[in-house]
């Protein structure tokens, strides 16, 4: 088994429970980490036989794009569209933050982390 890691996915979204996310919306930060077996990759050096990064990149930005009030439902969305989509991965972990949330005090981001596998 392998791990693949895309980290510091950059998108501005409209994510938040306050009227005021929806509206003006804010910056995010998506970072993933997926398990895959990489064995037949390794040794053909083709792409086909692996998980493609611009494919699984394009399934996340597809999920920021649809307003979520939590950030518990955004990360569970692209978690499960990557298992759908890429039947390569066996297990993912996703990590979602908002950066600079309107909490009345200086911070740099609150995140929400989740995990799932195939079958489960």
């Amino acid at each position: 088994m392998a791990y693949i890691e895309i980290e510091d996915m950059q998108f501005y979204a409209y994510h938040g429970c306050f009227d005021e996310e929806s509206q003006i919306g804010t910056n995010f930060r998506v970072d993933i980490k997926i398990q895959t077996d990489t064995t037949v990759a390794q040794s053909s050096d083709n792409i086909d036989d692996t998980v493609n990064y611009l494919e699984i990149y394009q399934s996340v930005k597809r999920q920021m794009s649809i307003r979520s009030h939590l950030l518990e439902n955004v990360a569970d969305r692209i978690a499960s569209a990557v298992l759908s989509d890429f039947p390569l991965v066996e297990h993912i972990w996703v990590k979602v933050t908002k950066l600079n949330p309107p909490l009345g005090g200086k911070m740099y981001g609150v995140s929400l982390a989740i995990e799932k596998e195939r079958g489960h």
